[in-house]
């Protein structure tokens, strides 16, 4: 018997990733290779893929190898049912993430989807912002959103994790205590100035994300889509401002808020370590230190600290995390962990990335 909290050998899961040759897929295939429970089956490119398992994983991505050697195999959703496969991880588009999904359901698996394909409550509001018809919208009210320092009680039971954006995931864990608790002035908006690396744009080349052409600059002013997102699930009206730097990964959020009459510094402190001082993945810098990008690279931590100008009632908050790790794959490990009703933590402490690079 074990007495670490992770199950006998015999209970070992079997895993698949559908998507697998993009950044998020690759950041999975390395977690789950060094997994104590869930092993890597198989790895598939997307339905618009064309691979056809004359590329492995380790050719892709060369810091794979030794690591994951899989082939890169054309999309089989039978092949799944053959390697008797517990979940599959969806890291592809969010248009083929709305049409694998009922399909991988229908035949009894976990789904963990990467995709904001099921992130948003309402279809109307998801066609505004993603310019097309969810082609499975009765399974918006299915899905559970995959945070689990908010939700992991309904994780643990859930068929379908929607995993959230990496911009979200550092804005909510941000903004959630300080909404939850009545303490914002009223009706004040949440301003988030947030910068994300280039590998937040993805894997498909275009000119802004060119090594030459990078540059620190703001991008889908008014209308990214992450705002509805951090909307809906941090409970307050946001102005959000995304910006591009020049680094590979990471996330630094700086949010603004105005506070009501009755807060000071004591309460603000009692407030965030009320809410995260037990948990695994969020650490609350102390006093005078401040997140850093650098500070969470290649882990799935979110160092979260906080400024207070009682004088104003202005609270600054800050946030960082690795896009790629707690803002996508990492914290689609620990959604699996908690569906699979394992330590949050299992093969995600301790972590690095091999060379430090994509």
């Amino acid at each position: 018997m074990r007495t670490d909290g992770l199950p006998d050998s015999g209970s070992e899961r079997s895993v698949a990733i559908i998507g697998a040759s993009g950044y998020t897929g690759a950041e999975l295939a390395w977690w789950l290779a060094h997994h104590p429970v869930a092993r890597l089956v198989s790895v598939f490119g997307g339905e618009r893929s064309a691979a056809d398992g004359s590329v492995s994983m380790a050719s892709l991505f060369p810091r794979l190898r030794g690591i994951c050697d899989l082939p890169v195999l054309p999309l089989d959703l039978g092949m799944l049912a053959d390697l008797h496969v517990d979940a599959v991880f969806l890291a592809t588009p969010h248009e083929v993430s709305c049409q694998l999904a009922p399909e991988l359901l229908e035949r009894g698996l976990i789904v963990i989807d990467l995709s904001a394909a099921f992130r948003l409550s309402d279809a109307g509001v998801f066609e505004k912002h993603y310019s097309f018809a969810h082609s499975s919208p009765e399974l918006l009210s299915d899905a559970v959103y995959g945070l689990p320092e908010l939700h992991r009680d309904d994780i643990a039971g859930a068929d379908l994790i929607a995993c959230p954006g990496c911009y979200p995931t550092a804005s909510i864990l941000a903004l959630h205590p300080i909404v939850r608790s009545g303490l914002m002035g009223e009706g004040t908006l949440g301003v988030i100035d947030a910068v994300s690396g280039v590998s937040g744009a993805g894997r498909r080349p275009h000119q802004r994300t060119q090594f030459c052409e990078v540059s620190y600059q703001p991008y889908g002013i008014g209308n990214h889509r992450h705002a509805p997102e951090i909307e809906e699930h941090a409970g307050c009206p946001v102005v959000f401002t995304p910006h591009l730097a020049e680094w590979d990964r990471g996330i630094l959020a700086t949010i603004h808020i105005t506070l009501g009459e009755d807060a000071d510094a004591d309460d603000i402190t009692r407030l965030y370590e009320d809410a995260y001082a037990t948990e695994p993945f969020v650490r609350l810098l102390p006093q005078g230190e401040w997140p850093s990008v650098a500070g969470v690279r290649g882990s799935n931590f979110c160092d979260l600290a906080w400024h207070i100008d009682e004088r104003r009632r202005h609270l600054t908050l800050f946030s960082a995390i690795d896009n790629l790790v707690k803002g996508a794959s990492g914290q689609a490990v620990q959604c699996m962990n908690a569906r699979f009703g394992i330590p949050e933590s299992a093969g995600l402490i301790p972590g690095e990335l091999l060379g430090g690079r994509l």
